[in-house]
């Protein structure tokens, strides 16, 4: 899990805040939860050592509906946009070690080798992006929902990962045989 965003920048700082609440949580093991801020760089070198299948970024977005609204999305990792083919590194703005945008971060993560399998986002609906700090009442009021939703994705991803790794009995590999 890894919170992301601007504690300067108002609602920015929703990511932050989810991620600085996951710290009392019970999470499942392997499950790690990290507060990035504008650590985009960091972020994507951390993926390189390619201990995680799946990233769960938790960050404002712009979901074009009310101020505090919740979604989880699913980052299409085929989707070209988000990784560098060779002849565009050159063209390729020098990565910015103060930004965190996903985009920029994956297509990092791709050109420096590594991969994730999976990508989800929780976003949330800013209602102020200005520079100050605290969140708006919305985004305040949607935090423990947040906290919720991430706790219920770490443990369906953990579920998920544990059962594609074990390993299958004599029975049902003889059935998948045919």
């Amino acid at each position: 899990m890894a919170g992301i965003g601007n504690i300067f920048l108002g609602d920015d700082a929703f990511g932050v805040e989810v991620v600085r609440r996951l710290r009392d949580a019970v999470l499942p093991p392997g499950v790690d939860v990290s507060d990035y801020g504008i650590r985009g760089m960091h972020l994507a070198y951390d993926l390189l050592d390619g201990r995680h299948d799946v990233l769960v970024l938790v960050d404002a977005l712009p979901l074009d509906e009310p101020p505090g609204t919740l979604a989880v999305l699913q980052v299409d990792l085929d989707d070209p946009g988000w990784t560098l083919r060779p002849a565009d590194v050159l063209e390729a703005s020098a990565a910015d070690a103060h930004a965190m945008d996903p985009e920029s971060v994956l297509r990092l993560l791709g050109s420096l080798g590594g991969r994730v399998d999976r990508v989800l986002v929780v976003g949330c609906q800013p209602a102020v992006l200005d520079e100050r700090m605290g969140l708006s009442a919305p985004v305040a009021a949607a935090i423990d929902e947040a906290v919720g939703m991430v706790v219920g994705i770490a443990a369906e991803e953990a579920a998920l990962t544990a059962t594609a790794r074990r390993p299958k009995s004599p029975q049902q590999a003889a059935a998948e045989r045919g």
